[in-house]
């Protein structure tokens, strides 16, 4: 509960979709088990754009939309990064997308640490 966008209800829920936290071995793992991954659409020279999976956990997602949003507004990690890909020209649904993908992120380190969210650390 200490990243900011992420309350009781939200940590509540990613715990209990993601316990037994000691069976992802990265990150990547947990991004992947929640859908947020991209998948890539290509063949020969065409290469399309590239969505989020879905193959992993919907309701893990629909959880994670809120604080993403929140996040956006008041974790300056989050701030500062949906602030770069809106200035690189992406839409903001992929933004939110993308904060979404790096909340998962830092409460995996969190998790795995065990200390509380740092701004200063996840900026550096």
């Amino acid at each position: 509960m200490s990243i900011p966008g992420i309350g009781e209800n939200t940590t509540a829920t990613l715990l209990a979709f993601i316990s037994p936290f000691e069976r992802f071995c990265s990150a990547k793992q947990l991004v992947a088990y929640a859908g947020l991954n991209p998948r890539i659409r290509q063949s020969g020279q065409w290469a399309g754009k590239s969505p989020i999976a879905k193959t992993g956990n919907v309701l893990l997602r629909k959880a994670l939309y809120m604080p993403a949003l929140t996040a956006k507004r008041y974790n300056p990690v989050i701030m500062a990064f949906c602030s770069r890909l809106l200035a690189r020209g992406k839409r903001p649904m992929q933004a939110i997308i993308a904060a979404m993908r790096k909340l998962l992120h830092i409460a995996y380190g969190v998790l795995k640490s065990g200390q509380p969210f740092d701004p200063e650390k996840a900026l550096a």
